[in-house]
C-alpha cells in the first residue's frame, strides 16, 4: 500500500508537460482543482475528465501509475461516499431500519468520490512531471508579492518542497522498517483497533528517530555548504517563458472558461 503513494515521486521522461514552466504546472493544477467545484453537471465533469485525459497521455507517464495513487485513499473515499450516501436528506430511493439512500445523497456521493479522484490524479499530474527544485522555484516566484507583508517567501517555498522531497524517502523508510518489524514477528493486520494502534508503536517510533535523523543531516549539509536563502540568492537555471509556455495559458484558460460557462447555462 505505501509504495502505492505516487504523490512527491518525479518520474523522468521527455515529454511537453515536462518541459512546461513549472509556474504554469502549478497554475494549472490549481485551476484544475477549483474547476472540479465549480462545474456542477455531468458535461462539466466530462470536460474535465477530457482534459485531464489529454495532459496525462501528453505528459507520457504511463496511466496504471497515475492510478495506483488512488489506492491509498480508498479508505478515505469509502468513508466519504458512505456519509454522502447515508447522511443527505431528500427522495428517498431505499430505507433499511434507520438508514435510508436519497436520490441527492447518492448523487452527492457519486460526485465526491469523481472531485476526489481528479484531483488526486491532477495533483500527481504536476508532482510527476516537476522536480522538487523546480517546484521551489515557481511557489517562489508566484509568492513574490508577498514579500511586501514582509511573509518570508523563499523559506516557505523550500519548506514546501523539502516536504514533498520526503514524502517518498519517508514511505520508503516505512516500508522497510514495516518488513524488519514483520521478520520480528510483528503482526499489523490481526485484532481489534486497539492493538491494532498498539502495534504501530514499534513502527512509528524508529520512523520519527529516521525522520529526525535524516532532517538534521540536511540541516547540516546546508549549513557546510553556507546555504543562505532570501535576497540577492541567485539560480543557475533561472524561469523563463516560452512559446509553449503561452501556448499552455491559452488553453488553460479556454478550459477555465468552458467550466464557468457549464455553471452558468446549466
Amino acid at each position: 500500500m505505501l509504495r502505492d503513494i505516487t504523490l512527491g515521486q518525479y518520474y523522468q521522461t521527455e515529454s511537453v508537460i515536462h518541459k512546461l514552466d513549472p509556474r504554469v504546472k502549478l497554475i494549472a493544477t490549481v485551476c484544475f482543482i477549483i474547476s472540479l467545484f465549480v462545474v456542477k453537471s455531468w458535461i462539466g465533469y466530462a470536460v474535465a475528465a477530457v482534459f485531464l485525459a489529454v495532459v496525462i497521455r501528453l505528459s507520457k507517464v504511463p496511466f496504471k501509475f497515475m492510478v495506483k495513487g488512488m489506492k491509498a485513499i480508498v479508505f478515505i473515499m469509502l468513508i466519504t461516499v458512505v456519509f454522502n450516501l447515508f447522511l443527505t436528506p431528500g427522495e428517498v430511493l431505499f430505507s433499511v431500519w434507520k438508514l435510508r439512500i436519497t436520490r441527492e445523497g447518492l448523487q452527492q456521493a457519486v460526485t465526491m468520490a469523481v472531485r476526489l479522484s481528479f484531483l488526486i490524479v491532477g495533483s500527481s499530474v504536476m508532482t510527476l512531471t516537476t522536480t522538487p527544485n523546480s517546484l521551489t522555484d515557481a511557489m517562489e516566484k508566484l509568492m513574490k508579492p508577498l514579500k511586501v507583508f514582509k511573509v518570508p517567501v523563499h523559506e516557505v517555498a523550500m519548506m514546501m518542497s523539502i516536504a514533498l522531497r520526503f514524502i517518498p524517502i519517508l514511505l520508503e523508510e516505512t516500508d522497510k522498517i514495516m518488513k524488519a518489524q514483520i521478520a520480528r514477528g510483528a503482526d499489523f493486520e490481526s485484532g481489534n483497533l486497539i492493538r491494532k494502534a498498539k502495534a504501530m508503536v514499534p513502527l512509528l517510533v524508529p520512523l520519527f528517530i529516521s525522520a529526525f535523523r535524516r532532517a538534521n543531516d540536511l540541516a547540516m549539509a546546508m549549513e557546510a555548504r553556507c546555504y543562505r536563502g532570501g535576497e540577492h540568492r541567485t539560480k543557475m537555471k533561472p524561469l523563463r517563458y516560452a512559446g509553449r509556455d503561452r501556448i499552455a495559458y491559452v488553453v488553460l484558460t479556454a478550459y477555465f472558461a468552458a467550466c464557468i460557462g457549464i455553471r452558468i447555462w446549466l
